[in-house]
């Protein structure tokens, strides 16, 4: 099957990866990824979500690194919004990639935590699903329709710990200062292609991957300068080129202010990995069941 990319991005990936990798990377894109959700444990649980699923016979399956991520496997979204439990925020549709850096930062109860770039508010809502809404969470999103949608999102799961900003995050105040930082950076989406786009060529440039690049490293040193000493960040992004990741990551690491923690978490091995240039980061490759993603966790000396 002959799949529609543009000619300068799949250079771009034989370069970084070869050939074998880059035909994978491809295939992953024409999937149909199946739909996938989180409970959220905030107004539900994992027994009562099962148990109404299979009511409603729809089937599923877990995954190993998160007892609230659900596969659904004969069903597409629109049935699921049609539930009372998508209705009233006890199930929130996200993908399986995105669920992934909330758990990699790990939140705790009590601690001040960022969201730099948080619409529409899957990651937000998620944190403060696994903190129980016993911490301050605030999240910022500078695009005011994107913030609306935020807000819904977050008032429609509960998160009542969650202090939504309509800001750019490069712009916070120096005062501020957080225990956890996640900057799930705006990018190219080179790990989430659509290649039924027919208009893929236009949209998807390398002008969008340098503008990219440019908001990625003002960013992620905007997160470091208001990170407090000796406590941990996550950068991600759903691109699987090095230009958004590894060599933004090593621009910053370079100022010796931080360093990389290896990432570490149950049930990580059975995830579809792509190398990466900065040990102990994770990269996934695109296929049914993931987006491309990328991720680092980084602590401030």
């Amino acid at each position: 099957m002959e799949v529609n990319i543009p000619k300068f991005l799949e250079e771009m990936l034989q370069t970084q990866y070869g050939e074998k990798i880059t035909k994978k990377i491809i295939e992953g894109y024409s999937k149909k990824r199946k739909v996938t959700l989180r409970v959220n444990t905030i107004k539900s649980n994992i027994e009562k979500v099962e148990n109404i699923l299979k009511e409603n016979g729809i089937e599923y399956e877990k995954v190993p690194w998160s007892e609230e991520a659900f596969i659904i496997k004969n069903t597409r979204e629109k049935e699921i919004q049609n539930l009372e439990i998508y209705n009233n925020g006890e199930i929130y549709l996200q993908s399986l990639s995105s669920m992934l850096p909330p758990i990699i930062l790990n939140p705790e109860e009590g601690t001040d935590i960022l969201d730099m770039a948080a619409a529409p508010g899957g990651k937000t809502t998620q944190m403060a699903a696994i903190v129980n809404n016993k911490a301050s969470i605030t999240a910022c999103e500078m695009n005011k329709l994107r913030a609306e949608r935020l807000k819904y999102n977050v008032e429609k799961q509960g998160a009542t710990c969650v202090y939504t900003m309509v800001t750019d995050a490069r712009r916070l105040d120096s005062f501020f200062s957080f225990d956890k930082i996640l900057l799930d950076a705006p990018c190219s989406g080179s790990g989430t292609l659509n290649t039924e786009n027919t208009k893929l060529e236009k949209i998807f440039t390398p002008k969008l991957i340098k503008k990219s690049t440019e908001s990625q490293i003002a960013l992620l040193r905007k997160a470091i300068s208001i990170l407090k000493p000796g406590k941990e960040m996550v950068y991600s992004t759903c691109s699987i080129l090095q230009e958004e990741n590894e060599e933004v990551v090593k621009k910053v690491l370079m100022g010796g202010k931080v360093e990389v923690v290896p990432i570490k978490f149950d049930g990580m091995e059975h995830l579809p990995m792509l190398p990466s240039k900065i040990q102990g980061s994770l990269c996934v490759l695109p296929n049914e069941l993931y987006e491309g993603f990328f991720i680092t966790k980084i602590k401030k000396k």
